[in-house]
């Protein structure tokens, strides 16, 4: 991803709406009043939909950083290129912008549950790279009970998230999940790299760790 422009976007992008400060500060109350619900037996739903990386303008380079800002500055409910400013802006270091690149393409998607969906899996998983595991984990936590009900993604996102975070049992229970939906699959490491391609390395290993904890005590279904 290109970085040299990205000084210049405090020309182009509309100032945000919302003091940083403030909507951290809602995402913590919002996280202390949130319990995740426990997993389902079964996680077979595609939702190719939800987990597409956003791309409003293909390419890399300071070009498409110029035109995705210019479309933000002129097209204020432009979602897809608000989300993926802010995929480049958070990937880039500047987290506190592409934070609210992020808000705001959520807030224009507004009625399409489709849309909105794909941007807060997106936005979970760069505040997830970004180290902010709570925050990520609030967002895919918005992703559960929607439609598809039961998506193949979620048992071994969420067991990552709950494992960084530190809540083990219910890391292993969400892994538990997957394994129950596809014990040849998620039984073994070796098969990490090809179910889980975009994936950095450190994360396959931590879900490793997850895998290793469920393999040394499997919790019973009920």
């Amino acid at each position: 991803m290109a970085t040299g422009r990205l000084s210049l976007w405090g020309n182009d992008v509309k100032k945000l709406r919302f003091p940083l400060a403030l909507g951290l500060a809602l995402c913590s109350l919002l996280a202390q009043a949130q319990s995740l619900q426990a997993p389902k037996e079964f996680y077979f739903d595609e939702d190719a939909k939800t987990t597409r990386v956003i791309v409003a303008i293909p390419g890399e380079g300071d070009t498409v950083v110029d035109r995705l800002a210019a479309n933000v500055a002129r097209k204020p409910g432009d979602v897809e290129s608000h989300a993926q400013l802010a995929q480049i802006a958070m990937q880039s270091g500047r987290f506190e912008l592409g934070d609210g690149l992020y808000r705001d393409a959520q807030r224009n998607a507004g009625g399409n549950q489709r849309l909105a969906r794909t941007v807060t899996w997106n936005y979970g998983w760069d505040l997830y790279r970004a180290g902010e595991y709570q925050r990520a984990l609030e967002q895919w936590h918005k992703l559960l009970g929607g439609w598809p009900s039961t998506p193949s993604w979620q048992p071994p996102t969420l067991a990552l998230v709950l494992w960084k975070l530190g809540h083990k049992p219910e890391a292993v229970a969400w892994y538990a999940a997957a394994v129950r939906t596809e014990p040849q699959q998620w039984s073994s490491a070796a098969n990490y790299a090809r179910l889980l391609p975009d994936w950095r390395e450190e994360d396959r290993a931590a879900l490793a760790e997850v895998l290793a904890a469920w393999q040394a005590d499997p919790p019973a279904w009920r």
